[in-house]
């Protein structure tokens, strides 16, 4: 069974409120989704978020690299969905002068992830069975996944409210964003530390707004607040700088934005820099690289969580499920605010998580969505043909 067909969707889905975080705000994102064809006419859907910011990419770059790439070269045969997920591990698309081999990592998760959604829907298999096939001391499939609680731009009353929206829904640990202008951060965890109690597990996340030199100031700070991990606290160019500070503090270090593939894991342990990478699909280049990246962080002794992206659709939030459910060791867990975040998921069916956080395995073939055809026509700005 071949592919006959690609496609490459440009869409603007809209969000239900605007998102700020210390490095950049949006009220829409801008994603890519690519639908793949097989010979039988079965259709599979993946997507990647491009963000500038983090791997370099556009949605213009990302199409652009696919359509330059001969794609067909790449596609054989799939007889079963072992080959199928052996084919999409080699898939390459290549930037020149790309050192961190990151550059093309949203573009790369949206077509592995609708070759892995076509196979799965033919061989009737769900993709978390990628997982058994290319890792399997990491295979550990569970029938239900618990997510954290998020709380992102809220200050003041509307921080309280926020926090007491996590205590009531029972959440199992907590992320807050920090560093952003105009916000006193230790008043607002202080408000939320006291509102969710001092057993919940909370974390915090800078997105590189701390100054290199106030790092081991700005950790002392948030000691005394129980504060659990802070993610990424400085820029991509002074990653650096974290390994004297992580070896003073009790606080882990998650790396983000310094975390997009195998090259920046390896060196991150060789200069020791974290204690935990942040795997996101779109950002790491897609499913199997993101196991690749979690099996080089438990044979390191590093810790690896999943997180995701602002204004992922169903299609994201449906990957990441598979991934939370039959990967092993996972220390958080963030995705599936689908209902709570985009006004178009694109799939028939909503898979936001529950009360607790706690939303099921997805154990259809494929992706085990389907999606909307006429939502995907709402949100698309451009379609390119990229294969037959």
């Amino acid at each position: 069974m071949r592919v006959t067909q690609l496609s490459a969707f440009s869409v603007r889905i809209p969000l239900k409120r605007p998102i700020r975080h210390a490095s950049h705000s949006r009220k829409d994102t801008d994603n890519l989704i690519v639908r793949a064809t097989l010979e039988d006419g079965t259709q599979g859907f993946g997507e990647g978020v491009p963000r500038d910011y983090v791997t370099g990419e556009t949605i213009d770059s990302a199409i652009g690299v696919l359509q330059g790439t001969r794609l067909g070269d790449q596609l054989g045969a799939g007889r079963s969905f072992a080959d199928a997920v052996h084919m999409a591990e080699r898939l390459h698309l290549e930037i020149p002068g790309d050192d961190r081999q990151c550059q093309a990592n949203a573009a790369r998760c949206a077509l592995e992830l609708a070759i892995l959604d076509a196979y799965g829907k033919h061989f009737q298999t769900p993709i978390s069975e990628t997982t058994r096939i290319l890792a399997p001391g990491l295979y550990e499939p569970r029938a239900w996944v618990r997510y954290s609680g998020v709380i992102a731009s809220a200050n003041g009353p509307k921080a309280r409210l926020a926090a007491w929206r996590i205590r009531l829904w029972r959440f199992p640990d907590l992320k807050v964003k920090i560093g952003m202008s105009g916000h006193d951060d230790l008043w607002r965890l202080r408000t939320i530390r006291k509102i969710v109690g001092r057993k919940k597990d909370m974390r915090v996340d800078a997105n590189e707004a701390w100054p290199a030199g106030e790092v081991a100031k700005r950790l002392g700070e948030l000691e005394s607040l129980e504060i659990r991990a802070v993610e990424q606290p400085v820029p991509h160019e002074s990653v650096a700088t974290l390994a004297e500070a992580r070896r003073s503090s009790k606080i882990a270090i998650v790396l983000d934005e310094s975390l997009c593939s195998l090259v920046d894991a390896r060196r991150a342990a060789r200069s020791g820099t974290c204690d935990i990478f942040n795997i996101r699909l779109s950002k790491c280049g897609g499913f199997i690289p993101s196991l690749r990246i979690a099996e080089f962080a438990r044979n390191a002794n590093l810790g690896y969580q999943l997180g995701c992206q602002v204004g992922e659709t169903a299609i994201l939030s449906a990957a990441g499920r598979h991934f939370a459910a039959s990967v092993a060791g996972l220390r958080y867990l963030e995705g599936s605010y689908d209902r709570y975040l985009v006004r178009e998921p694109l799939a028939e069916k909503d898979i936001t998580f529950r009360w607790g956080g706690w939303a099921p395995a997805l154990n259809g073939p494929g992706l085990n969505i389907e999606i909307d055809p006429r939502a995907l026509s709402r949100v698309t700005i451009r379609e390119e043909r990229l294969f037959g």
